[in-house]
């Protein structure tokens, strides 16, 4: 018998079974990987972005559809209260010119196991390889090195994760289990995705190369971020926060120059010799780097009307691509369960005394921390919920 029951170890599903233990609860994690919070963890291969220290309205706004829904959410766990966590575990954190804040560290571990300490100092059991299949009457059924095991709970926290990078457990295979059960689900969708290009044999030697100081804009969306150049297309920052508009097919364009404005183009181009090149006008005039170059002959000569206004194409380089990149390849998924099918506590209406958490939940956002955050928020909210229906006796 377990008093409250988390399903799934990340970040959402490690928050909830805090708030339960904080609240007197017994607390059984169950995780079907070899070890926990895998994701998490490579993220912070190359530094842990927390979250992002900027005005709540700010933040908030990244959520984009989803902002309403989350802002009770993320309102009592902000980006404050993410710095004021990770202190809490002994981990200090800086803020970097871009308001990224991240472990002094910059690494995920220490923070981790300091987090697993602290849990299991609280009470709070951790049972890796168990991996959930689905519900027999009312008992949640394991898959595990000693066999089928059955778990009868109080309250369970689902925090199953999204449907990209699958080795690190993020599967999205729990939706037929609750889609059979009649919760409302949209499919799931790449997030933060890197993009499918058929380069030219001459883009290989700028592989690895990225491109810096440059703006991207598909449609309503638009981000000054770097990108890097692939062997299969394009990724990065600059790039992720433009999948919305990018999975419904809307053009990708490039500006090579964002700190100039057509009158100061015009004014170098006039400055051009006769002599001089095109690749040895953008190289010596506009300091555009290698890759910038590459990319811009790549793309021109794909396109009639950029071939016949080279300066404009400058400004707006139309970017030609095959589309998001497989979807388990993105950083984060949007789809998953969604509003509808939960109440204020994040509880399932359909199946009482089941809440849901983390990259599972319907929404999206763009990396820099708006990630990490709203899975700690989500987490929090739904193990506080999860602990008031324990109380109430639910």
């Amino acid at each position: 018998m377990a008093q409250a029951l988390v399903i799934g170890a990340g970040p959402a599903g490690l928050m909830a079974a805090q708030q339960l233990a904080a609240a007197g609860h017994d607390v059984l994690v169950a995780e079907a990987k070899p070890s926990v919070a895998r994701k998490f963890l490579m993220a912070g291969k190359s530094g842990l972005n927390l979250t992002k220290d900027e005005p709540f309205e700010t933040l908030l706004r990244s959520y984009g559809s989803a902002a309403d829904w989350l802002r009770p959410m993320i309102a009592e766990f902000d980006a404050d209260a993410v710095q004021t966590w990770a202190r809490g575990l002994d981990q200090e954190v800086f803020t970097g010119s871009t308001g990224r804040v991240f472990p002094s560290v910059m690494k995920a571990s220490p923070l981790l196991r300091a987090w697993l300490g602290r849990l299991a100092g609280a009470g709070v059991t951790i049972n890796t390889r168990w991996r959930w299949t689905g519900w027999a009457d009312r008992a949640a059924v394991f898959d595990t090195p000693e066999g089928p095991q059955s778990i009868h709970a109080d309250a369970t926290v689902l925090a199953l994760g999204g449907a990209s990078w699958a080795r690190l457990g993020s599967d999205g295979m729990w939706a037929d289990t609750l889609r059979d059960r009649g919760v409302p689900l949209a499919p799931f969708t790449p997030a933060n995705s890197a993009l499918s290009v058929e380069w030219s044999p001459h883009m290989q030697a700028h592989s690895g190369a990225a491109l810096k100081s440059v703006r991207w804009a598909a449609g309503p969306l638009d981000s000054r971020g770097e990108a890097t150049i692939s062997d299969t297309g394009l990724e990065g920052g600059g790039l992720y926060s433009l999948t919305p508009a990018l999975r419904d097919g809307t053009p990708l364009f490039v500006d090579l120059v964002p700190d100039l404005d057509d009158a100061a183009l015009q004014t170098r181009l006039a400055s051009k010799r006769p002599k001089t090149t095109l690749s040895q006008w953008l190289k010596k005039s506009l300091h555009l780097s290698p890759q910038k170059i590459a990319l811009f002959h790549e793309m021109v000569k794909r396109d009639a009307d950029s071939q016949s206004h080279q300066l404009s194409a400058l400004k707006q380089l139309p970017v030609f691509h095959r589309g998001l990149r497989p979807m388990d390849e993105a950083i984060s998924t949007a789809g998953g369960v969604t509003r509808a099918a939960l109440d204020d506590g994040l509880m399932l209406t359909s199946m009482p005394g089941v809440f849901c958490a983390g990259e599972m939940l319907d929404w999206e956002a763009p990396t820099g921390g708006y990630l990490l955050t709203a899975c700690l928020a989500t987490g929090r909210w739904a193990g506080l919920a999860a602990a008031n229906r324990l109380r109430q006796g639910g």
